[in-house]
């Protein structure tokens, strides 16, 4: 089969997502491209592509989508596509052999999945949820793409949790920072839930070091008619909030840069934090457990102590500025390995002297076996440091304190 003929059996189909990779020159041009439908008045394809560390933008016709579409191919040998009724896979050789796959798939009703398997999810099939659209997980018809049903349970998941606090508390009005929003697939998500699910007025900011991605987001919340929901460009280390937040989100802000993001939220006394913590290098340097040498033996093994012993001193660290702390299990929607989520609600009474004491003996063990002391004991000043070292600021590049932000 020729491949103008199976490009355009694809759009048949009804395209949800068409990925464009490897190049055939490495040295000019996009490296990938993902071509996607969009429901603008500009057009009804946004081509996302990437030349060398920028990503760029375009808006295509519906007329004119296949003919660019096979244009597009000749720079590229692989094309991975998903359509309502299938997987297509298409590889061209560098003898010019054409390969292709297609795998039949039918879109699956969440009411149909097996009798284990049925849930009342938060976020339903049927509703006009256009990010979740526009990610290829719900189609156009608001059916969940099968290949796309662990991503719209791992999301439902994050607003599950979300859910469980916002759900009983009474505001009517909901002010949210997201630190590190990244292409803010799960900002707008959070947004549609509080306005569209709850019924109640919401203000979210999502802050981001990427200029074009900031660009990208404020023009899909205008799309959308999000009219809450803005997008800024700044480094986290500089934030000064224009009034409380009442919730903080901190989604893979790297390394020490989810310490500030932690670290800005007590400080504002925001009621609600929650953070996906990735990237923990800091402790990872410092550590000299001189009981514990032998993880040191192994990088592995002393890799994921340092993550574990940072998120747990994370978590000691807000019960010790008085909030009430959970660390659950989260399935990241991005990347898919199973991460640690920090939750963390501010009580309405403080902890007793005895019981802050209790959870500050605890961290000055872990100190004392770990010999370190990390970003976040100084940054939420742990009372038993000297005052300098107290009030000291995280050192660190614009890569550490940025790199999701």
């Amino acid at each position: 089969m020729e491949t103008s003929r199976i490009i355009s059996l694809i759009f048949q189909e009804g395209p949800l997502r068409l990925t464009f990779s490897e190049p055939k020159s490495a040295d000019e041009g996009a490296i990938r491209a993902v071509l996607r439908p969009v429901s603008t008045s500009k057009g009804k394809f946004q081509l996302e592509k990437q030349i060398g560390t920028q990503v760029f933008h375009e808006n295509w016709p519906e007329n004119e989508a296949l003919s660019r579409a096979l244009l597009l191919f000749e720079s590229f040998r692989r094309l991975n596509a998903t359509t309502a009724e299938a997987e297509h896979a298409l590889r061209k050789t560098k003898k010019g052999k054409l390969l292709y796959q297609k795998k039949q798939k039918p879109a699956v009703s969440v009411q149909q999945e097996p009798h284990n398997r049925q849930k009342n999810y938060i976020l339903k099939e049927g509703e006009d949820i256009r990010p979740l659209k526009d990610l290829g997980i719900f189609t156009a018809e608001g059916k969940v793409a099968a290949s796309m049903f662990d991503k719209y349970r791992q999301i439902n998941r994050f607003i599950e949790l979300i859910d469980d606090v916002a759900a009983k508390d009474p505001r009517q009005s909901w002010h949210v920072v997201d630190f590190g929003c990244g292409k803010s697939y799960l900002t707008f998500v959070v947004y549609y839930y509080f306005t569209k699910i709850l019924k109640k007025e919401a203000k979210i900011i999502g802050f981001d070091l990427k200029k074009d991605v900031i660009e990208k987001c404020n023009r899909l919340a205008l799309e959308y008619g999000y009219e809450g929901l803005s997008f800024r460009y700044g480094d986290i280390a500089n934030y000064r909030p224009e009034t409380k937040p009442d919730m903080i989100l901190s989604l893979h802000a790297c390394d020490t840069a989810t310490d500030l993001a932690l670290y800005h939220g007590v400080s504002v006394q925001a009621d609600y934090i929650y953070s996906v913590p990735c990237c923990q290098h800091e402790l990872n340097a410092m550590l000299k457990p001189a009981n514990l040498s032998l993880l040191a033996d192994y990088g592995i093994i002393k890799e994921r102590f340092a993550a574990l012993a940072t998120d747990a001193l994370r978590a000691g660290m807000l019960e010790y500025a008085g909030y009430k702390t959970q660390v659950l299990e989260f399935v990241d929607f991005v990347h898919s390995p199973k991460n640690l989520l920090l939750r963390a609600s501010r009580r309405k009474s403080p902890l007793s002297p005895a019981q802050k004491e209790k959870v500050a003996e605890k961290i000055r063990l872990l100190l004392a076996e770990i010999g370190a002391e990390p970003s976040i004991v100084r940054l939420l000043g742990f009372e038993d440091l000297p005052t300098e070292r107290k009030n000291s600021d995280v050192s660190g590049s614009e890569e550490t304190h940025g790199k999701q932000l």
